[in-house]
């Protein structure tokens, strides 16, 4: 996280995220480094559906028809959040880290989302590890994809 942090200050960005399975991870991990404050604007944990809809402002069809763990429900968190937060980046993340399937969908099925600049770009993962091992792979792993997209070689 090192790493993000020094690039989102090198290039005068802003990060925020919306998350639901890995639970304030992303924030929590950027908040580990000194400094992050020039760069972390804040987060949100929506872990239920309901969450989801009043707070990310996903729309409530769209938990209905594709389920919170979608691309649909990701792109509306992360747009959501980057907008809340006023930053330059948002981050969001959906998924089934387990221990049995829900909405149909295997453990281990993880959506998330970067919006930055007027794109939004999502990333489907399905992993077979355990629980925190899923949390932790989908949080550094969008780490990675965040800074690959601000240094031009994403998106």
């Amino acid at each position: 996280m090192i790493e993000l942090v020094n690039t989102l200050k090198e290039h005068g960005l802003t990060i925020s995220s919306c998350e639901s399975f890995t639970a304030g991870l992303f924030c929590s991990k950027i908040g580990e480094v000194s400094g992050a404050s020039s760069v972390l604007k804040g987060g949100i944990v929506t872990y239920t559906n309901e969450a989801k809809i009043r707070l990310a402002q996903v729309d409530e069809d769209v938990i209905r028809r594709y389920g919170a763990v979608s691309e649909q429900c990701v792109i509306q968190m992360a747009r959501h959040v980057k907008e809340m937060f006023q930053s330059d980046i948002g981050v969001s993340f959906s998924g089934n880290a387990g221990p049995s399937p829900s909405e149909g969908k295997a453990v281990g099925l993880i959506y998330c989302a970067i919006a930055y600049l007027d794109n939004v770009k999502v990333f489907k993962l399905q992993l077979d590890k355990s629980r925190n091992e899923i949390r932790d792979e989908a949080v550094f792993f969008v780490a990675n994809q965040v800074i690959l997209n601000i240094l031009g070689k994403g998106m």
